[in-house]
């Protein structure tokens, strides 16, 4: 693998990692701010958060295995 596919690997990764934690901030947000009025939205904001998260671990999955191969 190229050293360019491997910074397009890495640059996926951390957009990826800034999705996730940009979801994680608006769980934040919600607990910290306004919790008792929108909590319904709490669910949502997880399943959100988390599929963000999946996705962020099969990206650095497939820079880690590029890295090493």
């Amino acid at each position: 693998m190229s050293e360019d596919d491997l910074k397009a690997l890495q640059k996926d990764v951390s957009q990826k990692k800034r999705i996730a934690t940009e979801w994680a901030s608006q769980i934040h947000d919600l607990v910290e701010d306004r919790l008792l009025i929108d909590y319904a939205t709490l669910p949502e904001l997880a399943q959100r958060t988390h599929q963000a998260c999946l996705d962020w671990a099969a990206a650095k999955a497939r820079l880690d295995q590029a890295s090493a191969g």
